[in-house]
């Protein structure tokens, strides 16, 4: 008797229903050559589904010319993905793991989503079939083969963007507000063209962004994406060269993780002047520049990084414990406390945060009572935390490293063997399976163990002089009478909100003090 476990999130077929197939494509680039190559997949795929009488065709699903590297990019491998959680197939086809994901993350997240609601796939190339895997394993070597070739790629088109930049021919895709991008050239869209005069006209004239987008939404007129203006927006506007007729590159980079990043020197950029047709003349642009750059300084604002410098103590440093979102200053013309402390969240939408506003003398209070307590009390706490972390030895943290580092090559050596014999037949798949589900668990251990000692390490020696530091402080000042934005600033990380009622103050020695907040 064959006794089989049925997930109960799984579908389960009638005992004489066709299997409903459908297939995955996808081409990287929008290249002639490459719509050649994506049709010949939909057809070949379309007519293999449609000649096997037990299959029942699913549809082809495709994205053309989107990268393969992220996965929420990827319009028809969504819509899959949701046509199978809405029960619609059973089993998915695809070329290979590089043309599904090239990002292992990625392809073992869909993997093991279609696998919880009973929906498998077949990888040709690779000839992996997931309803018969024995285990995950193989399917992440490959995958990871996979995505090592999709930064390889990555890496060869990089190389050959920065040599388009370097001549200066490098074609732009997408055009700014004001432009249309036509055979890779910018051209000026007239009427767009006129917003962006119009828009400048403002900011030289004294008017503020803010002022500006509501004028704008106040007629009615659309952003580039049909949206509406925003003070950031303008800014943004403002800020962009390209409406002087010259281009730079290379603003931003992507890492190896392919996240997006702002170049700040990181890597080489390039300016090509004269590159297209301007809107707005240097002189126009340069002052423009001024006049925000003017108004930042007014209001305590970095615009290159666009975040709020130190104007206040508590700026920036103030988190929610709710939403993990920033805390802001508002003044309050009426009320008991005409200056507090607001979580940004709370202020947009209520319903995201509910967590009210702090009164700033609140808060104030609250620094210079935990401040009393380390100076009566700094014998109890912080000495034993300064000889704690004496004790601990850089040198004794990297041995450790280095054992579990050993630690790691065995067990790979142990993975691969294993996956040696299974593959030879020598194993059976429970034995298998369960030797290999050992080896993964033993190693996440071993990594988050070595993680652990070098996020130590790196922050050791800070904690170390912040402590003694703060000790030399509470030792030999007398009681803090009132409060002292130059202490709070050298002792204190950031302050969290935990209610109305407490807050905790994230000291740079590495503890949390928590204090209750005086009504």
């Amino acid at each position: 008797m064959k006794v089989t476990k049925i997930d109960p999130g799984a579908y389960v077929p009638a005992p004489n229903a066709k299997l409903r197939v459908a297939a995955y494509c996808r081409v990287s680039t929008d290249s002639d050559e490459q719509s050649g190559s994506l049709e010949t997949q939909i057809d070949h795929y379309e007519a293999l589904i449609r000649s096997n009488t037990d299959w029942e065709y699913a549809g082809v699903y495709y994205d053309h010319g989107i990268t393969g590297t992220k996965k929420d990019k990827r319009t028809g491998l969504l819509r899959l993905l949701d046509d199978c959680k809405n029960r619609k197939i059973d089993l998915i086809l695809t070329k290979s793991i590089s043309r599904f994901a090239r990002n292992t993350a990625d392809c073992l997240e869909i993997v093991r989503l279609l696998l919880d609601i009973g929906v498998f796939v077949s990888f040709e190339k690779e000839a992996i079939h997931t309803g018969s895997m024995e285990s995950e394993l193989m399917l992440s070597i490959l995958s990871g083969l996979a995505e090592s070739e999709s930064v390889s790629i990555a890496q060869n088109n990089r190389w050959s963007i920065q040599r388009r930049f370097q001549n200066g021919t490098y074609k732009i895709s997408y055009a700014p507000y004001g432009y249309d991008a036509i055979n890779g050239e910018l051209v000026v869209n007239d009427a767009q063209a006129e917003i962006v005069r119009f828009i400048f006209a403002e900011i030289l004239s004294g008017k503020g962004s803010q002022k500006i987008a509501a004028e704008l939404n106040r007629r009615n007129v659309p952003t580039k994406k049909g949206g509406r203006w925003t003070a950031t927006t303008i800014r943004g506007m403002i800020g962009n060269e390209k409406y002087t007729g010259d281009a730079i590159f290379q603003k931003t980079y992507t890492d190896a993780h392919f996240a997006r990043h702002r170049n700040d020197g990181e890597k080489d950029r390039y300016m090509v002047q004269n590159h297209h047709e301007a809107i707005i003349s240097h002189e126009e642009f340069e002052s423009a520049q001024a006049i925000i750059e003017q108004r930042g300084r007014e209001k305590g604002a970095d615009m290159r990084q666009d975040k709020c410098q130190n104007r206040y103590p508590f700026s920036g440093k103030i988190v929610c414990g709710e939403c993990g979102g920033k805390f802001k200053r508002r003044v309050h013309t009426v009320g008991r406390h005409p200056i507090a402390w607001c979580c940004a969240a709370h202020i947009e939408d209520t319903k995201r945060c509910s967590m009210k506003y702090i009164p700033e003398s609140d808060i104030e209070l609250a620094f210079v009572t935990m401040m009393n307590k380390l100076n009566f009390g700094h014998v109890a706490v912080l000495k034993p935390l300064l000889e704690s972390l004496s004790k601990l030895n850089a040198e004794d943290s990297l041995l450790k490293i280095e054992e579990i580092e050993r630690k790691l090559e065995d067990n790979e050596t142990q993975s691969q063997m294993l996956v040696g014999l299974r593959a030879k037949g020598y194993l059976t798949p429970v034995v298998f399976n369960r030797g290999n589900n050992e080896l993964l668990k033993e190693a996440e251990r071993l990594r988050r163990q070595r993680e652990s000692l070098q996020r130590f390490m790196s922050g050791e020696n800070q904690h170390l002089s912040k402590t003694r530091e703060l000790l030399h402080f509470a030792a030999r000042t007398a009681m803090m009478e009132g409060f002292d934005g130059n202490v709070f600033a050298c002792f204190v990380e950031r302050i969290i909100v935990y209610s109305r009622t407490e807050i905790g103050f994230e000291l740079k020695c590495g503890i949390v003090l928590k204090e209750r907040l005086v009504k």
